[in-house]
């Protein structure tokens, strides 16, 4: 009778340098000191992520694991620098074997070693954003495709075309069926421009930047002894940010882990907000079915918030069926309930904000505590005026002001021009978006436009027919076209109107240049709607002109002293914002239709996601969180003033989680 008898390792017992029972909360030391195997790591939000996953590495190498057998996947450079630091401070040791670093760079790392079995050599050339955009030019230049016959997609958003097509891991025309759906009828010529920019980067040892994740996926898949090599190498895996990976990175993680199957990714599909870009929602949501026997550990203590603000969080993203349910639990003391706040409209809205402001800096908060998010930037218009009016600053994330974005400026032009005929940089501006002008092209055109106009006599449009003969050929169509419409803005009734000389401009043909020009399209026109909404409020073109050239003056003068101590309030696009934390938070503009926006309602995903987007703005308050809406609002179009509905997620909050405030105008005696 034989009976098998299993031979155990031998290891010294353990000397921990690091009590973690002491050093962790229970669920956090749940999830640090995890057996071998796949594990999910659903973190709150402010409960500590960061915490869990570099206690975790450390962990690991005191259990005995070799440093150069983990890897450490994050979405930023600084992120994984800050985790590796953290855990050599823990250790007291250098962690250099540590492969830790966002997916490009590790991407990066694995292809200079075997760049050869792709077609490449291990000094292959890393390509930017600008040297990507040069090559697809060069490559629409070789397929000598005429741009003017059709609008055909500048190498920008081409270049964002093709990057969603890898990203989401889809053929070129189901993206532009699913974003792009103007250029649906391109789809066999930029399906070829795809081709032979693939092509040219492989012959001349150029990748760019998803390629790293594109040709490491394809190592993994297509070269066994390669993919063997890293299975056996990465005995455990760490994920960060796991929400926001997209099927690529999924891929990559699934093929590298599936030896040893020691897969721990950490994240919140609560704060999944970012589908646009090609995250996929499904990766965190469907884990432990692709990882049969996958735990999944729960952190939900927050540091960050107090209770009466993670009450009304919980109640917030409580209506979403497709989530992994927790509840926030508070770690800080009671404090003041969240304040709901109905406007008579947008510029009471604006005053409401900025009056609370300087009350709660009077109480000791710093301007730099304290921030506005909403949904999308033209949102905060009314706001930066007001702002602007009571001298309070303020800095926006995007680094950019609603007022100096390049398609706002565009518009300006045209009626700048319109008023003054001799503004040559208004003028040069927009030549300069006409196909074969450059710099000295613009300048020939404004030396002939100064001779054949003559201020007292001359309509505009007419000065410009007579300048047709010098304009290139490749640039004919377009300036029949603007002639066209200048003739249009100097018509009695529209002239001087600036909201409806700014719809104008859309209608005759800006719309159609924004298409081909810009990746984010819709968002841009949106923009110039609102522009146009804007505009309404003020009598005259010349006025309009005024607060605008006041406002993006202003903008010029603080980014000069952006770089002084002076403290600014901050205003962010939510998405801008995840990841940060304030005292206080304002979220403005939450009306149905704006926040969620109107786009998301057509499907149930995309209102969840919005509804996320509502739980990540919430979140980010510490001690005091406004939210408000306008009950009226100025529309694109003739509409005018129109009745807003309060956003359907403040329905959701039980009224008891919250205060209202009701606004008393103020009246002058």
């Amino acid at each position: 009778m034989s009976r098998e008898y299993q031979l155990q390792p031998f290891r010294a017992p353990i000397e921990l340098q690091i009590d973690y029972a002491r050093e962790l909360n229970e669920q956090q030391h749940a999830a640090v000191t995890a057996l071998p195997g796949p594990a999910l790591v659903i973190a709150g939000a402010g409960s500590g992520k960061t915490r869990t996953l570099t206690y975790r590495v450390a962990w690991l190498i005191e259990q005995g694991v070799p440093p150069d057998r983990i890897l450490l996947l994050t979405f930023t450079n600084k992120a994984a620098k800050e985790m590796m630091r953290r855990v050599g401070d823990l250790l007291e040791n250098d962690l250099a074997q540590l492969w830790g670093g966002t997916f490009h760079s590790i991407g990066n790392r694995v292809l200079r070693r075997h760049a050869e079995l792709l077609g490449y050599k291990a000094d292959f050339t890393i390509m930017d954003r600008e040297d990507a955009k040069d090559l697809i030019q060069a490559c629409v230049d070789d397929a000598k495709i005429d741009v003017k016959a059709t609008r055909f997609p500048k190498a920008d958003v081409l270049a964002d075309i093709f990057s969603l097509a890898v990203n989401k891991q889809r053929v070129v025309p189901e993206v532009l069926a699913e974003q792009y759906d103007y250029f649906s009828h391109l789809a066999p010529q930029i399906e070829d421009i795809s081709r032979r920019y693939t092509e040219r980067k492989r012959t001349t040892g150029l990748m760019d930047f998803d390629d790293l994740l594109v040709l490491w996926l394809r190592l993994l898949r297509d070269h066994d002894e390669v993919r063997e090599l890293y299975q056996r190498r990465f005995q455990f895996i760490l994920v960060d940010e796991y929400q926001d990976t997209n099927l690529l990175q999924s891929e990559l993680i699934d093929l590298l882990g599936a030896r040893h199957r020691n897969v721990m990714v950490v994240g919140d599909d609560s704060q999944s907000i970012y589908a646009w870009r090609g995250a996929n929602f499904e990766n965190i949501l469907e884990f432990p079915k692709r990882y049969a026997g996958a735990v999944v550990y729960k952190i939900e203590m927050n540091y960050r918030s107090t209770p009466e603000i993670l009450a009304l969080a919980n109640a917030a993203i409580a209506a979403n069926t497709r989530q992994f349910t927790k509840q926030l639990q508070p770690a800080r003391p009671s404090g003041t309930k969240p304040v709901l706040v109905a406007c008579g409209d947008s510029g009471e809205q604006a005053a409401f904000v900025a009056q609370r402001v300087l009350e709660l800096r009077e109480e000791g908060i710093e301007l730099d505590e304290m921030v506005v998010l909403y949904r999308s930037h033209f949102h905060a218009l009314e706001l930066q005026l007001e702002l602007t009016r009571r001298n309070i600053p303020f800095s926006i994330t995007s680094g950019i002001r609603f007022f100096e974005q390049a398609h706002i400026k565009d518009v300006a032009a045209h009626l700048k021009f319109v008023a003054n005929p001799r503004d040559e940089l208004a003028f040069k501006r927009l030549v300069r978006m006409m196909p074969g002008v450059g710099g000295k092209g613009a300048d020939k055109l404004w030396v002939e436009l100064s001779s054949k106009f003559k201020i007292e006599s001359s309509k505009l449009a007419e000065a410009l027919e007579k300048c047709a003969t010098r304009v290139p050929k490749k640039a004919a169509a377009a300036w029949g076209q603007f002639v066209a419409t200048i003739a249009q803005l100097e018509a009695e009734g529209v002239c001087g109107r600036a909201d409806k000389m700014i719809r104008l401009v859309i209608e005759a043909g800006y719309e159609d240049y924004l298409k081909a020009e810009y990746a984010n399209f819709r968002a841009r026109l949106e923009d110039v709607q609102q522009l146009a909404s804007f505009a309404q409020q003020f009598a005259t073109m010349e006025e309009f002109l005024t607060q605008l050239a006041l406002l993006t003056n202003l903008e010029a003068d603080e980014n000069k002293t952006a770089t002084d101590d002076t403290e600014q309030l901050r205003l962010s696009t939510i998405h801008q914002a995840k990841g940060l934390e304030f005292r206080v938070v304002f979220v403005v503009m939450l009306c149905d239709g704006l926040f969620p926006s109107a786009r998301s309602l057509d499907t149930t995903e995309g209102e969840e996601e919005e509804r996320r987007l509502f739980y990540v703005a919430c979140t980010r308050a510490k001690d005091e969180l406004y939210l408000s809406y306008p009950l009226i609002r100025m529309m694109p179009g003739p509409g005018g003033d129109t009745f807003q509905q309060p956003s359907r997620f403040l329905g959701e909050i039980p009224t008891e989680l919250r205060e209202e405030w009701n606004l008393r105008p103020y009246h002058s005696h």
